[in-house]
């Protein structure tokens, strides 16, 4: 641009000022166009220059099909070769310069034009390729070993990596190994409520009007009774855009339908007789079972689905809650929002908010009334610190004085750490990430605070020092609202991807991609038909292997080798104490293959009586749901867990109908946790389970252990079948043996021994 302007300019400017002052046109235009070409060429080359010095800095963190950062033939050659080149840029600078002086000036521009071009061509194009092909790619893992081991070691730290405690875990196979009695803080909080299959239950039976929304539900823990639970939560919101028609104005959008009311609770494994949750928190006005949790300011004015600005004290009162043919009001009693004020400030407002047709005129408004806006959280957080990216899954927290706050995990990311690799974070590829900050929103008036958890974090201390009042200690966080902080799930799902890769530290194991892990996959059920999906991390109650603390809140994410569907290992992301935000990764040993999610899932498929089962409600018109398929380290094993639900075609409601177990050898199911522990481990295992602390859901009198709804009892021919077939697998067993195929005779054998359980367990079910 500056070249050709300056062009422009001396060929049509110059000349006739310089023919008005000397009465002669062609050498002085030729002399003053020449100087200023040359003396904008100068600036150019030098301007480029520049930029070719800088352009050898996203070397650092470029992707590269192995691995991240400087190669050996960038750092030995391209790297050098830009740096030629962007001195041969500033000798041809200083030759266009200099031809702004001198008489032979076409050559000089040539050579401060061409020289600069050769180099480059030359140092940074054909030079760096020869090498990579005939150098590099004969003997690629030694030539790039070092900046392998630089990769390696950059991508972990950047993802907090580095940090994670590496633990063997065995997984027996052992019944003692699974520690019953010792894991029955575990038992007792183990999640039998797929969280979609509770969304949409809640959708039929507590959202009580088309207009109430339960956008999400969120797992999180409640001390009761002196003992911690895990509970389900869910907010009541209300989304106007659900008005009926008729209903929907200024008036009632605006200044009446202002704010949903209260939440649900219930614990992860609590049911009715019909198989519906049980509740610690349900209905409007909010009713509890349990003394401990109760909630005192219900109206949340600041959510998820807040997505208008509405004016509260004003002379209408505020819809609250329906109650029996009439509705219970309120009004506002908060100091949020911003104050309406005289008529020039309204109208200010008026105009800020594109109300310029209501607002000014109407009388229902007050000098005394607020506004509030920007009502959504996530806008609202973002709207105060930018710079932070945030979380897609805010949760919901009922502090101990009965208010309701939201709770929002945000990061400080960067997508130019120095030989780190790129992932997905969320939405955004990042090569570094900290969950440096946790924001608290008060449901009711909606302040907001930022407090930092990751002091160490560089980008939080450079954002801390540029905003110092909007910053917070995370010691200043009230202890009742701390006790409710947990692992990101976007920061663990993150580390997952990164950990499947980076977690071999040997560079020839890396170059080779022999040992890549995957997040583990599962069969989950959605518009009523089955999916392999990776798992989702998942939450869970229990005492780590190898810890004393005996039930802390643990985030669980599960691996399986690429392209493998036995698992490997799992990672926990702790929540609790002075262990939040550490990592711990349980490696299992490679000496023998253990079960994962798909095989459980296989198992459970080709069980005879599970399948007709499934097979006899689909053909009574009803939907089979598998919600998720938990994997539970108890003791020294694993534990898989997965409740099926039963839905009507028609109404999207599901209900507990089965619970599946397995280990690693055997597999049971029942209509219920116990009856399913039961079959599993016997009489014992069941009564453990039945013996476990009453759920604090039932009311505080109720000491008998409610059971979903018992499974449907099969037809007396399928007994007969289950027999026929395990005769058929004994007869192949004795033609095998008898032809010396003792591997395949021993399948037959074991085939017919689980079908003889099958038939016996089916003979005693009522």
């Amino acid at each position: 641009i500056i070249l050709c302007a300056s062009i422009i300019f001396s060929l049509l400017a110059l000349p006739q000022q310089a023919a008005a002052r000397t009465g002669t046109i062609a050498p002085p235009r030729r002399r003053i166009g020449y100087a200023a070409v040359s003396c904008a060429l100068a600036a150019f080359l030098l301007t480029l220059a520049w930029r070719v010095y800088l352009s050898r800095f996203p070397y650092l963190w470029r992707d590269h099909q192995t691995f991240s950062g400087v190669t050996f033939t960038e750092d030995n050659y391209v790297l050098p070769g830009l740096m030629i080149a962007a001195i041969a840029l500033i000798v041809g600078s200083a030759l266009a310069l200099l031809n702004a002086f001198l008489e032979r000036r076409l050559r000089l521009l040539l050579a401060a034009i061409a020289l600069p071009i050769i180099i480059f061509v030359v140092a940074v194009i054909l030079v760096p390729s020869y090498i990579q092909s005939f150098k590099v790619k004969p003997n690629e893992l030694g030539r790039e070993t070092p900046y392998i081991e630089h990769n390696i070691e950059a991508t972990r730290r950047a993802f907090g990596l580095d940090r994670i405690e590496q633990r063997d875990f065995e997984a027996e196979t052992a019944t003692a190994s699974f520690n019953l009695e010792g894991n029955r803080a575990t038992l007792d909080n183990i999640r039998l409520w797929d969280w979609a299959a509770l969304r949409d239950t809640l959708k039929q039976i507590q959202e009580i009007r088309t207009y109430y929304n339960f956008d999400d539900v969120d797992v999180d823990r409640y001390r009761v009774g002196g003992e911690m639970r895990q509970m389900m939560l869910a907010a009541r919101e209300i989304d106007t855009e659900k008005l009926p028609e008729q209903s929907r104005n200024w008036i009632n959008e605006r200044l009446i339908y202002t704010h949903g009311y209260g939440v649900t609770m219930n614990t992860v494994n609590g049911f009715t007789p019909e198989g519906m949750p049980r509740f610690v928190l349900s209905n409007m006005p909010i009713e509890s079972s349990v003394p401990e949790i109760k909630v005192t300011r219900p109206e949340i004015y600041f959510g998820q689905k807040t997505n208008t600005d509405v004016y509260v004290k004003t002379r209408q009162k505020e819809f609250n809650y329906p109650q029996g043919e009439s509705n219970n009001l309120t009004t506002y009693e908060g100091t949020g929002g911003i104050p309406i004020g005289g008529a020039f400030r309204r109208l200010l407002i008026a105009w800020a908010l594109d109300d310029l047709s209501k607002l000014p005129f109407s009388d229902d408004v007050t000098p005394e009334s607020r506004v509030l806006m920007r009502r959504n959280i996530r806008e609202r957080v973002r709207s105060l610190a930018p710079f932070l990216i945030y979380d897609d899954d805010p949760y919901i927290i009922v502090a101990d004085d009965g208010r309701l706050h939201w709770m929002i995990d945000a990061y400080t990311e960067s997508a130019s750490y120095p030989y780190s690799r790129h992932h997905l974070a969320g939405n955004e590829s990042v090569n570094y990430i900290r969950n440096s900050v946790k924001v608290l929103i008060d449901a009711y008036d909606g302040s907001v605070n930022f407090y930092v958890f990751d002091a160490q974090d560089p980008i939080i201390s450079a954002y801390r020092a540029t905003f110092p009042s909007l910053f917070k200690d995370a010691s200043e966080m009230p202890q009742d609202l701390r006790a409710h902080v947990r692992y990101p799930e976007t920061l663990i799902e993150t580390q997952g991807q990164v950990y499947g890769l980076y977690h071999t530290q040997n560079p020839k194991v890396f170059f080779q991609r022999e040992d890549v892990w995957s997040v583990a996959s599962q069969v989950n059920t959605q518009n009523g038909k089955q999916q392999v999906q990776p798992l989702e991390p998942y939450f869970v109650l229990m005492q780590l292997p190898g810890e004393q603390v005996a039930n802390e809140f643990v985030e669980i994410l599960p691996f399986t080798p690429a392209n493998r569907n036995n698992m490997i290992g799992w990672i926990a992301g702790r929540s609790d104490g002075a262990a939040y935000g550490s990592l711990i990764a349980y490696n299992f040993p490679k000496s023998r293959l253990i079960d994962g999610p798909l095989q459980i899932e296989a198992r459970i498929d080709q069980n005879a009586q599970l399948s007709s089962q499934i097979t006899l409600w689909s053909q009574q018109g009803s939907r089979v749901r598998r919600g998720n398929l938990l994997v539970i380290p108890l003791g020294r094993a694993l534990l898989y867990v997965e409740p099926i639900y039963l839905q009507a075609e028609r109404s999207p409601m599901p209900e507990l109908r089965l619970v599946v177990v397995a280990t690693q050898e055997r597999l049971g199911y029942g209509s219920n946790f116990e009856e399913a522990m039961k079959s599993l481990f016997g009489e014992a295992a069941g009564a453990q389970v039945a013996q476990a602390k009453p759920d604090p859901s039932k009311p505080p009198d109720s000491t008998k252990t409610a059971e979903a709804p018992a499974t449907p009892t099969l037809p007396q021919q399928d007994s007969q079948r289950l027999l026929n077939q395990a005769l058929d697998d004994l007869e192949e067993y004795q033609r095998l043996t008898a032809q010396g195929k003792l591997g395949e005779a021993g399948q037959k054998l074991e085939s017919a021994k689980r079908t003889l359980e099958e038939a016996k367990r089916q003979q005693k079910s009522p």
